[in-house]
């Protein structure tokens, strides 16, 4: 059986070249190697860790439903913070009146090999509700925008999972990372569809959603004249079941002896996502795949841990009551116009005049993904003014990651607990 051996030189190109010339194959620290299923990688792991890793269930498995961002192609055109200002450009693009060569000169809205103006702007003018796509995207962390979310104007829409986030739903996004000099911090949350480019600041890969919920048309009883009620809601022919494998619920069940409610398991995986032991631990394994979950076989623990995993949701939603009296204020009158945000003594300035303050350098430096959050957040924003609720949601901002922070270390005291006692393969 063929050997796998392992050696490496840190340092800049010039070293390594200086090494080599100096020395041959023989004077390499060599160390051996086993290369493990399912990637084979030729670096050294931690074999014992990575076999009880692998007795966890990935996400990919638990949320069998999935799907990657949506890629429009051109969000300068689709996408904008203003719904009345998106709504008058899609009205332009509809209005027979106006020229494609104004279109195409106003919008930059180019023909591809896969798409011509001209006939994607008779497809939107044949459709009778073409007012009806208007909806919100999370573009980025704790940034929700308007879209148009139509295909004759979106390149890639992912319907086929995108649209059961347009009911009542909350879905969990992470990352197959393959990434191996980031932290493990790809984990967020969202209510709404989302962008390709959501949690991650490079182009390689791209982050996946994975919807607690799923929805289906309920097949409508034909019924008499007399039983037929006008604009009966449409609510009543859907069907919501959860996106989770009978699998997890089943083995779930067994060691609990009752089966958790969807909710109870979602937040369950989510507090555990956010615990800086879990993400420590496993590094080298979350930055090659998507996460694996490793389940607590003591019912009251997973409870317990299932509670700071909604606060944590309801906190990065920005609908938790905790916000309503945010550590951060914006003090000083002025424009409100972003020029360049810069963090100094506790404040955070978008112009020379005025600041946020109350905010923390562990806040200020605090990632979700790619993004410094609280640097992104405004540098998308530079140059416009910005409105009383902008400001009044980057205060929230501030304040949820604060509250992140702190519930990071309560999740890490209770997911001790969990390492001991791990469901196997469930």
């Amino acid at each position: 059986m063929a050997k796998v051996y392992h050696s490496e030189i840190f340092g800049l190109r010039e070293k390594k070249y200086s090494w080599l010339e100096k020395h041959d194959i023989s004077k390499a620290k060599w160390k051996e190697i086993k290369p493990q299923s399912e990637f084979y990688l030729f670096i050294p792991q931690d074999i014992r860790l990575l076999e009880k890793y692998q007795c966890f269930k990935k996400i990919t498995e638990i949320f069998p439903v999935n799907s990657v961002g949506i890629v429009t192609a051109r969000d300068d055109f689709v996408i904008d913070y203003d719904k009345d200002k998106l709504k008058r450009r899609i009205r332009m693009f509809v209005d027979k009146k106006v020229s494609n060569e104004l279109i195409n000169e106003s919008f930059n809205l180019k023909d591809k090999s896969n798409w011509k103006l001209k006939v994607q702007r008779e497809k939107l003018l044949n459709d009778e509700d073409w007012k009806d796509y208007f909806t919100k995207i999370l573009y980025r962390p704790f940034d929700i925008r308007f879209i148009y979310y139509n295909d004759v104007l979106i390149e890639r829409s992912r319907k086929d999972v995108m649209r059961h986030m347009l009911k009542n739903n909350v879905a969990i996004i992470t990352r197959r990372q393959m990434l191996p000099n980031k932290s493990c911090n790809y984990f967020f949350m969202s209510d709404k569809i989302i962008s390709d480019g959501v949690i991650r600041s490079d182009n390689k890969g791209s982050e996946t959603l994975f919807p607690l919920y799923l929805y289906s048309e309920r097949k409508k009883k034909k019924k008499s004249p007399s039983q037929l009620v006008m604009f009966e809601p449409v609510s009543e022919y859907l069907i919501k079941q959860p996106n989770i494998s009978e699998d997890v619920f089943n083995k779930l069940k067994l060691f609990y002896k009752k089966e958790p409610e969807p909710e109870e398991i979602f937040y369950y995986i989510y507090a555990v996502l956010y615990s800086n032991t879990y993400r420590t631990k496993y590094a080298e394994f979350l930055k090659i795949d998507f996460p694996r979950i490793p389940f607590t076989k003591d019912y009251k623990l997973f409870i317990k841990l299932g509670k700071p995993g909604k606060r944590l949701a309801d906190l990065h939603l920005l609908k938790s009551k905790e916000l309503d009296k945010p550590i951060a204020k914006f003090p000083v009158e002025g424009n409100n116009k972003v020029d360049k945000p810069v963090f100094k003594d506790g404040n955070v300035y978008i112009n020379k005049e005025q600041y946020f303050s109350g905010v923390t350098e562990e806040v200020w430096n605090y990632q979700i993904g790619g993004y410094r959050v609280c640097e992104k957040w405004l540098k998308d924003r530079k140059k416009r003014t910005l409105s009383l609720e902008e400001i009044q949601t980057y205060c929230k901002i501030v304040t949820a990651l604060s509250k992140t922070i702190q519930i990071q270390k309560q999740i890490d005291e209770l997911y001790n607990g969990v390492e001991g006692q791990t469901i196997s393969k469930i």
